[in-house]
């Protein structure tokens, strides 16, 4: 059964909650796991975000969340002109991706340090969304939890060492999941916990020798 606010929708900048609460969200997800702020951005936007996102500002709250911003924030309809003030290079391209949800975006970004990060992402209605590739390798994060990100290398013991670091801080781990391209390359593994993981026990994952890269992301 639907409560209330399931039927209302979020609390958000219209026009649509797909087309831009959730587009908001892709963007601000994104930048989280990118870990800093972008500096050059490409977004490719498939089915009815490329169709109709312009009129629906998809654009624009993409670009707001890519800034930080909440759904909920006034500056969503000046996000574009924020973005190049603030040096943000955004550029929006049409791409078919076939088989994926009509509200689909990927957007690559490159931070202020270098850094880069690749995110395909899907707006799925009432401003809700899921995130099914990042860097290559299929996941699918919903941005409800606190959430923990490691590429590492693809060996015994190093899924224990990240998992008993929350355990050590008592974070209860809700879902996890563990993808690889490769035996024995890298590996992604996601951990959603029920408690706020500390930037103490990120920053001890994040210096585990096996550990390449390691990502935060806070609730969207």
């Amino acid at each position: 059964m639907k409560g209330v606010f399931d039927i209302i929708g979020p609390i958000m900048i219209g026009p649509s909650s797909s087309h831009t609460a959730g587009a908001t969200r892709l963007g601000k997800i994104a930048r989280a796991i990118l870990g800093e702020e972008p500096s050059q951005v490409m977004v490719r936007l498939h089915g009815s975000f490329a169709k109709t996102g312009r009129g629906h500002g998809t654009d624009k709250a993409i670009a707001a969340g890519l800034l930080g911003f909440s759904s909920d924030d006034e500056r969503i309809p000046a996000a574009l002109t924020l973005a190049s003030a603030a040096g943000m290079k955004i550029e929006f391209t049409r791409r078919d991706f076939a088989n994926v949800h009509p509200n689909t975006a990927v957007i690559e970004m490159v931070g202020k340090s270098g850094r880069k990060a690749s995110v395909m992402g899907s707006s799925i209605g009432g401003g809700s969304i899921v995130v099914t590739q990042i860097n290559g390798y299929q996941v699918e994060l919903t941005g409800e939890y606190a959430t923990l990100i490691t590429i590492h290398e693809d060996r015994p013991g190093v899924v224990a060492l990240v998992t008993q670091v929350l355990a050590q801080e008592k974070i209860n781990v809700a879902f996890m999941r563990v993808s690889r391209q490769e035996r024995g390359a890298e590996a992604l593994m996601i951990l959603e916990s029920d408690e706020p993981i500390s930037h103490q026990a990120y920053d001890i994952v994040a210096n585990i020798p096996a550990v390449k890269v390691a990502m935060l992301v806070l609730p969207c």
